[in-house]
């Protein structure tokens, strides 16, 4: 863990992590809320994937424009930017709900437009990371902290959601997020970066969109981990939009019930980022990308399943762990091994994989458990994962073999 810690000695590092902190924390307040206040106006299964699916499916159309822009134009000024279009939209949520005129509809539409806004902000983020600590050696504790802070939100955020939704209302946990990108764009601006030179002329915008996935495709790493992360994101991270079927039918629970399942999940997933802190390197990291699709899975299996709350929080905890794993796990072997002119336009691909397949698989398991249950949905996403561990485990010599050219070509060595 000291090896992450370094990364804190840089005054611009320890902003942003703040920053993110509160963020992050407002808009797993937020998400949760949603899903609950749609959960309790419908009582409906498809709704709740079709929101999920609503918020997210913008990522697969404008992630890769995010990435062009982060590695053509200041990224602290675009992050400023992200966050004051998502401070917009948590606040006009607010009030909508506060002067009793929301309906689904509006929650659909108010999904998209997070989604287009979060499109964006994610590869400005994840490239900007690079910018926030000087040293190459102390890049992964960085990238690993930066997850750390996700999943830790993830962890808090719909639990303290449950609480403020039990003792107040949704609407304001929508005030509460818009609140947290007030605090986040004062923050980022008080921040002093070395603008990177920007070249005056640029290839046209479809020739870098090109140009870069040309170059994510000549890297072995990215075509063979970026599958896997496409599949455990279309295959398990569903459960989230599932849970509060979980949280209200199998458990008989109100929202901090919702709360404490997807709270277990983020435990999970801060335990995995601990422990990926604590390594000194990306050495070695493949065979963990494997063994955190299976154990996904598995865990995964078990859960859909389970009827014993103890079974339940356990095996989610490892779903949160196993998936960490796997997608941060493959973000600090990229955010290693691509060149920094390339870094925005990589990563928005990696976005797309990790976070723009989720709502393609909500939309799917809301369908699908609308027709066989929330827990055979996920028993079967579960399944697949375990499957996709099977193929990547049979490519893991070539990976590693080709991992390790180049490591020694950077200066990093594989074990």
């Amino acid at each position: 863990m000291i090896h992450a810690l370094r990364a804190f000695r840089y005054r611009n590092f320890r902003l942003y992590f703040f920053g993110q902190s509160l963020s992050l924390l407002g808009t797993w307040i937020q998400q949760v809320a949603m899903s609950w206040l749609v959960y309790r106006l419908t009582g409906s299964a498809f709704l709740l994937g079709l929101t999920a699916f609503a918020s997210q499916i913008p990522i697969l159309i404008f992630a890769p424009l995010g990435g062009l822009w982060a590695d053509r134009f200041d990224r602290r000024k675009l992050l400023i930017a992200t966050q004051a279009l998502a401070l917009v939209q948590a606040m006009a949520l607010a009030a909508l709900t506060y002067a009793n005129l929301l309906e689904v509809w509006h929650l659909l539409v108010m999904a998209v437009l997070l989604g287009i806004v979060m499109a964006t902000d994610t590869p400005v983020r994840q490239s900007f990371v690079s910018e926030l600590v000087t040293s190459k050696s102390d890049l992964p504790g960085a990238i690993a902290m930066n997850g750390f802070v996700q999943n830790a939100s993830r962890m808090i955020g719909p639990s303290l959601a449950g609480l403020l939704i039990a003792v107040s209302s949704e609407a304001f946990c929508f005030l509460v997020n818009g609140v947290s990108k007030i605090a986040v764009i004062v923050i980022v601006a008080l921040m002093q970066i070395d603008v990177r030179a920007i070249k005056a002329a640029h290839a046209p915008m479809l020739r870098g969109l090109k140009d870069g996935a040309l170059y994510a495709a000549s890297l072995l790493p990215v075509r063979l981990l970026l599958p896997i992360v496409a599949l455990i994101s279309f295959m398990a991270t569903p459960y989230q939009a599932l849970m509060p079927i979980f949280a209200a039918e199998v458990f008989q629970g109100d929202a901090r019930m919702l709360g404490f399942l997807i709270g277990a999940a983020g435990l999970g997933g801060s335990s995995g980022l601990i422990y990926l802190a604590s390594r000194r390197d990306v050495r070695g990291l493949a065979r963990h990308i494997v063994f955190g699709a299976l154990l996904t899975g598995l865990s995964l299996m078990v859960f859909g399943e389970s009827t014993l709350l103890w079974l339940s929080l356990t095996a989610i905890m490892l779903t949160g762990f196993g998936i960490i794993l796997v997608g941060m796990g493959t973000s600090m072997i990229l955010q290693t091994i691509v060149a920094d002119e390339k870094r925005g336009r990589v990563m928005s691909f990696f976005t797309v994989a990790f976070l723009g397949m989720s709502p393609l698989g909500s939309f799917v398991a809301g369908a699908l458990a609308h027709r066989i249950g929330a827990g055979h949905t996920l028993f079967a996403g579960g399944a697949c994962c375990v499957i996709g561990a099977a193929l990547l485990w049979r490519q893991l010599p070539r990976l590693r073999a080709n991992m390790r050219e180049t490591y020694a070509r950077i200066g990093v060595s594989d074990g």
